[in-house]
């Protein structure tokens, strides 16, 4: 797994788009394998997202972040965490422990569960039940 946190002076940075760089933090078997710092690439639209997913991250944490700038993300497969103060090393841990958390969402394995394969076959369930009902006429 890959984690890219918008970086100020080794906090996460508030603003995304004006972020000065961002931290990138490989993370295999529940450990950091790799952490590097590169620059922001400029903030033309679109450029941040398309930076984060060249440099292969799957996820991208924030403190402020616009919904616009969410949809970019969206369209590279890239999840974004916003709502998150503190410093990297803080941060990068509570990723280790799982205990990160967002203002809106939360970076965690198995996150949105019932959403998959129940839900649909309980609606599947739900409406071959409801079919009988109204074909018994």
């Amino acid at each position: 797994m890959k984690v890219a946190i918008c970086t100020e002076m080794g906090s996460v940075s508030q603003h995304f788009g004006r972020a000065p760089e961002f931290t990138f933090v490989s993370i295999e078997d529940n450990k950091v394998v790799e952490k590097k710092v590169l620059p922001n690439p400029g903030h033309e639209i679109g450029s941040i997202p398309q930076f984060i997913n060249e440099n292969g991250a799957t996820c991208m944490i924030a403190g402020g972040i616009g919904h616009r700038a969410v949809d970019f993300f969206s369209q590279y497969g890239i999840e974004v965490i916003r709502g998150v103060t503190g410093q990297i090393n803080d941060v990068i841990a509570k990723i280790l422990d799982g205990t990160l958390e967002g203002g809106e969402n939360i970076c965690s394995p198995g996150g949105g569960k019932g959403y998959g394969v129940e839900k649909i076959h309980t609606d599947a369930d739900d409406n071959s039940d409801h079919d009988h009902h109204h074909h018994q006429h």
